[in-house]
């Protein structure tokens, strides 16, 4: 890999709406089996585990270190990432495009944001964000594919996140930033 930086530049949109769209990965009606046993870390914190960016300038390396090459610079604070490894002060992350990397903690913030379904990106689909947490519930609002919130609680099949303002609930399996059956309070 070279020394060069790239960008990858995550920009949010919102739709606003009143009609209801059908997602097109409908949660299962059946709960996820519970975790067995948690990996911790050395740090004594769940591995893997969502953190979030802190500012809007971070670099990902190739390496845990300031010595190695900076492969990507994420310029979206709030971006959620998926903790995978740790290693001292450095942690490995994975972006919701599946791209790796290591990030200071310093950088890193235990804030939980989601991004909207980003593997519907580009297909035209738009996804309610409900007035209640259950099929058919009214539509607060829509949004497209690949928007970031704030995780504000998931129960382990809905979350209420807050989009640009708008406060409503989404399927948790249309959340990249909380896992399957995971439950999240304030």
């Amino acid at each position: 890999m070279s020394g060069s930086v790239s960008l990858r530049v995550f920009a949010s949109a919102m739709l606003l709406g009143t009609a209801f769209i059908t997602p097109a990965h409908a949660a299962p009606s059946e709960q996820p089996a519970p975790m067995q046993s948690v990996a911790r870390g050395p740090s004594g914190l769940p591995l893997p585990r969502f953190v979030s960016l802190k500012s809007g300038k971070v670099n990902s390396r190739i390496g845990p270190g300031l010595n190695y090459a900076v492969d990507w610079m994420y310029m979206k604070p709030g971006l959620p990432m998926e903790i995978i490894q740790e290693y001292d002060n450095w942690r490995r992350v994975r972006d919701a495009d599946g791209a790796e990397g290591w990030i200071n903690q310093s950088l890193l913030s235990g804030k939980r944001t989601g991004i909207a379904a980003p593997w519907q990106r580009g297909k035209d689909a738009q996804i309610p964000l409900l007035a209640r947490p259950e099929k058919g519930a009214s539509t607060v609002a829509v949004i497209e594919p690949g928007v970031i919130g704030t995780i504000k609680s998931c129960n382990g099949n809905w979350c209420e996140m807050s989009f640009q303002g708008h406060v409503g609930w989404l399927s948790q399996s249309l959340v990249w930033g909380a896992y399957p059956g995971e439950t999240i309070t304030d």
